[in-house]
This record gives structure tokens, sequence and C-alpha cells, in this order.
């Protein structure tokens, strides 16, 4: 058990309440271990019929993601610290998407990394004009993980790629048009969904009354700032080529197309193209926990790589934001040297007991 998160139950309710405001609520192995347990019991008894998630109150953010210089820790010596942390996440976050009942995250803040897979996953999500939603991995050398491989491609048209790969933020209103979001409303009414939420009674049917709840406090959603640019983001970001998508960004010759090419460019060039492989194949995938195995095979070797140790280094630790990247060109990096990081792990492959 850790203080970092706080769980309770209360009138039908399950309560996460994230609470390590110090570091933006970002998620550590005990945090994590402490979610998973509460929800895998939570499932099972009938006295609990909804969950909501959200950070404590008169604290910053909802989550920045997760203990990133632990993961660098670790990843200097043998790795096995970040290993087990990836493990008890991503069965979190499978916990949450198979959740049986309504999970409700609030995303009042900055929703980043491991934050985005406490809340994408379940069956609403609220975001407010205080949400920065970001998947900012290929910075840092690491991989957008935690079921970025099953969300993002399931988003509207290349959309997710385009996230994945220039690892771009969302803000407020943007979140629920990308569908990030469900359900959008101004942060100053979040008290007052918390307090009919506590009133209510979930027994007769949740789902009903939860929707019911939100749709009387929710604002209705504009179109993305995004929206703008639906066609160049589908044409220029379709196939498996990151090469080939920079250059199409440059052909198209607009100001936005440019400067995502030039975002890419200062990205790590092989998280580039490994995050472009994990988000084909995990639109593939038949099951969320497929997918999360890959994710596994994945972390269980960024961790360790040389542009990880680099990305957290210049982002994280110095914060020269000059990462020296190897190979430090897209065309540097082979579909042979990508591949290593998706091969099968034998005993080590993840499971979900």
């Amino acid at each position: 058990m850790t203080d970092s998160v706080l769980t309770k139950t209360e009138g039908g309710v399950g309560y996460i309440t994230l609470n390590r405001s110090e570091a933006l609520h970002a998620l550590n192995f005990d945090m994590c271990e402490t979610i998973l347990a509460a929800l895998r019991v939570w499932a099972q008894d009938p006295a609990v019929q909804m969950v909501m998630i959200d950070h404590a109150d008169g604290t910053r953010g909802f989550c920045a993601g997760g203990d990133i210089a632990m993961l660098r820790e670790s990843g200097l010596s043998d790795g096995t610290e970040a290993r087990a942390f990836f493990a008890e996440e991503y069965r979190m976050n499978a916990a949450i998407k198979s959740f049986p009942k309504p999970y409700l995250a609030i995303m009042d803040g900055v929703t980043m990394g491991g934050g985005v897979g406490l809340s994408v996953h379940g069956s609403h999500r609220v975001a407010t004009e205080r949400t920065l939603f970001a998947m900012p991995e290929t910075g840092i050398g690491l991989f957008p993980d935690v079921g970025g491989g099953w969300f993002l491609p399931r988003l509207r048209g290349e959309l997710g790629t385009w996230l994945a790969l220039t690892g771009e933020r969302l803000k407020g209103a943007d979140v629920a048009a990308a569908r990030v979001a469900t359900h959008f409303l101004p942060s100053e009414l979040i008290p007052n969904l918390k307090a009919q939420i506590a009133e209510a009674d979930f027994s007769a049917g949740a789902a009903e009354m939860l929707g019911e709840i939100l749709s009387l406090l929710t604002h209705s959603v504009p179109a993305g700032s995004f929206e703008p640019h639906m066609d160049t983001i589908d044409s220029c970001f379709a196939g498996d080529c990151a090469e080939a998508m920079v250059a199409a960004l440059e052909a198209n010759g607009s100001e936005w197309a440019v400067k995502q090419a030039e975002t890419i460019r200062t990205k790590s060039p092989e998280t580039v193209k490994v995050a472009l492989r994990q988000v084909r194949e995990g639109g593939e995938c038949e099951t969320f926990e497929e997918n999360m195995r890959m994710e596994y095979r994945i972390g269980w070797r960024k961790v360790q790589s040389p542009d990880f140790i680099e990305g957290v280094r210049a982002v994280i630790i110095d914060k020269d934001h000059a990462p020296k990247w190897k190979p430090d060109t897209l065309e540097g990096v082979s579909d042979a040297h990508v591949a290593q990081y998706f091969e099968l792990l034998g005993d080590d492959e993840l499971s979900f007991d």
C-alpha cells in the first residue's frame, strides 16, 4: 500500500485518488499495484457499481506519466525494476480496459503517458479546459506505451499516427474532439459532478445514471483545432514508412505540414520507427491483451536502449534538450533493427495473472 494513491468505497462508488503531487502524480510501482488490487476486488464486489479516478483536491495535474527517472536508473543497470514496473502498469491498464462497470476518469490537468493509460481505456472520460493530453515518448527515446498501440490507431483516420510520431499536445476541448475523452466540461463544474456522483443511487443501472449526470453537466464539443489539417494528416501519415511520411509533409509545403516534419526530425529516429510499427501492429491486434504483450516486448528492451538513456538525460535530468540520437536519422534505422524490439520474450512474456 502507498499514500501516493488513495482508494475507498462509499455509496456504491469505488474512489481512486492520485496523491503524489510533488511529481504531478506520476506513477510508480506501488501506485500501479494499489490501483490494480482495488480494481480486481471491485470488479467482483456487487456493492461497488462504478469507479471514479481523479487527483487530490488542490493539486496540479491529473497524471504526468510514469517514473521516468527510475526507469532510466534501472535501464542503466539490469532493467529488472523497470520491467517489473511495466508488467504491473500494463496489467493495470488491462484491468481498466476490461473493467465490467462504469469507470470514470476526470482528466483535469496534465494527462500524459501513464496518465493516459489510467484514463483512456475507461468507459467514461471527462476533459476540462485544463486538460493537456500527449503521448510525448518519441522525444525521450521511449515509445507510446500503456496501450497506445491499441487506442491510437482506433482514433479517426491517421490522427493517432500523427500524435504518436510527433508527440503533439491536445488541449481542452480538443481532447474530446479527438475522442480521447468522451465528455467535456469546465473545471469549475467538477465539484458539482463529484457531488452528484456521491449523492446518486447507482444500484438500478450505473451506466445509465452516470450518463444522465454527465449529459446534464457537460458542454457541446466544438470542432477540434486539428480539424483543418485532417486531410493532410490522413494523407501524409498513411503507410508504413516514416521517411515517406516526412517527405510527404515537406512536399505538402504548408506551414503546418513543414512544422510537423521538423518536429519528427527532432525525435529519436529509432523510436519514431518503433512507434510507427507499434501503432500499425496494434491496429491489427484482436485483443487488448495481445497489444499489451507486444508493448511489453518493446518496453523490456527499450528501457536499456541508448536513445532512452540519452533522451531522459537531455529532457529530464540535464534539461539541455539536446539529445544525441544514435542513429541520428530515420534513414539510419533499419527495419531489422526495429524488428528486434518486437521479438518474443519466451518465458518472460507478459502474463495477466
